[in-house]
């Protein structure tokens, strides 16, 4: 699950970690109200006003600008809240805004320029441990600096063992070209961060960039907060931070409903039970000229209602041109599936696109005989590769 800049903050500052304090807001009034507060408590004169979405790259499409007075901060605070904000990681419709953060100015002038750096904690797969990915080219596209210039990218994985220790915090304000007061703040900031990191479950920390301020404070100045959604039964405080207007709308119903549905964007709708059978699937799609148009495991205790419910998510992608229902039946029964084709058609009307059915195990025969006696328009099939051919014949 996904969390907002300003949760993220929040979130981070209750473990020590020092963050760029800012104040949401919903309206241009708010965020007015909001620049006078973050006055009184910083000293502030000059405000930068966030776009909240759950996509990088906020500044490229518009969406963060500096405002140096009040009024500037409610013609910005106008601008952005409402648009559909387009940056390198939304889709071509972009993302609305709802929110904004009205966050201090903290690059203000000293006798030593600032410093941006980059910081992530995230699980290395290769490894099985967490690690700190770090680099002195912060505010840039990670990507972009592991591409140009690797040498510039450290890494330092965590013992799960013994924790971080010392001289792993000491090595990374040490590889970050730090001295003095800046090394001793680094130190405390990543001691900090990865204690967040474990207590909260997550399984992303990006900050970036990570500030070097002109008199030696070290600040996440940005912070992009991922969690383990299998551990916020742990977080109840976290789970309330989900934003649904976020998220895919058909993802979310299909949640709500006990589906694990994953939009994408291709032309056959696929319902499958068990996550490695439906993999399986929209590879054999994909290898028989189809483009799977998503990804629905109903689960192995899947009934007549949940599958009309999977049916009705798939039929209201307008791309879908046939659907694919592939189950195997183990623990779910094959005749409660079949039915809830049946019943599917039944309420919804005539569904319009072809229907594929290949269903196998416990109950396959009664399950057959349901469809065959429907009398509807569907095809079935009895081999994987049977039905894959049949979705580029209806297709074709």
């Amino acid at each position: 699950m996904n969390i907002h800049e300003y949760q993220a903050k929040e979130t981070l500052k209750g473990f020590g970690v020092a963050i760029q304090e800012g104040i949401v807001a919903e309206t241009p009034e708010q965020a007015v109200e909001a620049a006078k507060k973050l006055t009184e408590q910083t000293g502030t004169s000059w405000w930068v006003i966030k776009a909240q979405i759950h996509a990088g790259g906020r500044g490229k499409g518009g969406g963060v600008k500096l405002a140096k007075s009040l009024d500037e901060v409610k013609s910005i605070a106008n601008d952005i809240l409402g648009m559909q904000l387009i940056t390198p990681q939304t889709s071509a419709e972009g993302k609305k805004v709802h929110a904004v953060l009205v966050a201090q100015d903290v690059y203000y002038p000293g006798e030593s320029k600032t410093e941006e750096y980059y910081m992530s904690v995230l699980l290395n797969r290769a490894s099985g441990r967490n690690m700190i990915m770090y680099s002195t080219e912060g505010g840039m596209d990670i990507e972009a600096v592991a591409e140009s210039t690797p040498h510039l990218i450290f890494t330092e994985e965590i013992d799960p063992s013994v924790g971080l220790q010392g001289f792993q915090a000491r090595k990374i304000a040490f590889n970050l070209g730090l001295s003095g007061q800046a090394f001793k703040q680094m130190t405390k900031f990543v001691f900090s961060l990865y204690k967040a990191y474990e207590s909260i479950d997550a399984s992303l920390f990006e900050i970036n960039p990570v500030l070097k301020t002109s008199d030696d404070k070290i600040i996440a100045v940005d912070s992009k907060v991922t969690l383990d959604d299998n551990a916020l039964y742990r977080h109840e405080d976290l789970r309330a931070m989900r934003d649904k207007r976020e998220e895919d709308a058909t993802e979310v119903e299909a949640g709500e409903a006990g589906l694990n549905f994953v939009n994408l964007d291709g032309n056959v709708g696929c319902m499958v039970n068990g996550a490695g059978l439906a993999m399986a699937t929209m590879d054999i799609i994909k290898l028989s000229g189809g483009n799977p148009a998503n990804f629905l495991d109903v689960g192995g205790t899947a009934n007549a209602e949940r599958v009309e419910k999977a049916l009705r998510i798939i039929l209201k992608d307008k791309n879908v041109k046939a659907i694919l229902v592939n189950i195997f039946g183990g623990i779910v029964r094959c005749d409660r599936v079949a039915q809830g084709v049946v019943d599917a058609y039944n309420n919804i009307g005539e569904i319009p696109v072809p229907i594929i059915v290949r269903l196998q195990g416990t109950n396959a025969v009664e399950a057959k005989q349901i469809i065959d006696e429907s009398g509807l328009k569907v095809h079935s099939a009895i081999l994987l590769q049977e039905a894959a051919d049949k979705v580029a014949e209806v297709l074709a």
